[in-house]
């Protein structure tokens, strides 16, 4: 792992990103994004874990998050909501997406059937008011980018909202210090 891909620092915030493999759509359905909603929203309330924005797309999300142990947060909510996540598609008979997670297991992940999460979530440091913003800037325009919709606040999942006067979030996020 690249140097500058590891948590040095877990006094700072840190923009992650998460992908699926292969990219597959596994947060397609509001279903499946409530899982990582709901992941989220519990870290936060039960092992402090400080989210200053994030989004969530089809396929990866992104979020600015902070905690004094990151790697092993971030490990365990990916194996929380990979496990979750599994169990939804079997119930709604997702069974192409399924095989995809399973076809595209890497060797050595033998404990699992399947593998819903790409190795590592690629912490960059927030260092700065600038870089806050320009992170910021950048996955609330995701969903805008990709046409899903016209403006970065219409996007249901996502810290966007959060901006706007008189909008309670359904995941609170911390403001930046």
């Amino acid at each position: 792992m690249r140097t500058r891909y590891q948590v040095h620092d877990s006094q700072h915030s840190h923009f992650v990103t998460s992908t699926t493999v292969q990219w597959l759509p596994a947060f397609a359905t509001s279903a499946t994004c409530d899982i990582l909603v709901e992941a989220l929203a519990w870290y936060q309330a039960n092992k402090g874990l400080k989210i200053h924005g994030w989004v969530i797309l089809d396929n990866h999300f992104h979020a600015i998050l902070q905690h004094e142990d990151l790697p092993r947060i971030m490990a365990d909510l990916k194996k929380y909501t990979a496990r979750k996540l599994l169990a939804q598609l079997q119930e709604t008979g997702k069974e192409w997406l399924l095989n995809q997670f399973s076809f595209y297991r890497l060797k050595h992940k033998a404990e699992s059937e399947y593998q819903v999460w790409q190795e590592g979530y690629h912490p960059q440091r927030i260092g700065s008011d600038e870089m806050m913003r320009q992170k910021l800037e950048y996955m609330h325009l995701n969903p805008v980018r990709r046409g899903l919709v016209a403006e970065r606040e219409h996007w249901r999942y996502s810290s966007a909202h959060v901006w706007l006067p008189g909008v309670v979030p359904a995941l609170r996020c911390d403001p930046w210090c």
